[in-house]
């Protein structure tokens, strides 16, 4: 599953810092985890268990920060693979 554009948008906010985000974007789940400066670095998406795990996709940012003014120069979402928890 590609990430689109919409969801793409809802990824480059900032959110609070080092959280955990539980979110419901276009009929899938969502869990969201941002680092310390309150950006998304990593993604699951597919449905939600029970327990709160999500059956589904994890995609993890990879940020690319300019060395002087630690502005992100660019970034982009990779698919690390399938992610389910059996109980």
């Amino acid at each position: 599953m590609a990430l689109g554009p919409k969801l793409i948008e809802k990824l480059d906010k900032i959110y609070a810092p080092d959280s955990r985000l539980d979110q419901h974007y276009n009929g899938k789940d969502l869990t969201i985890v941002t680092n310390e400066n309150g950006e998304p670095v990593t993604l699951f998406i597919g449905k939600r268990l029970e327990d709160g795990a999500i059956s589904g996709e994890r995609y993890v940012r990879k940020i690319i920060r300019d060395a002087k003014t630690g502005k992100i120069q660019r970034s982009h979402w990779d698919l690390k693979g399938k992610v389910s928890r059996s109980t």
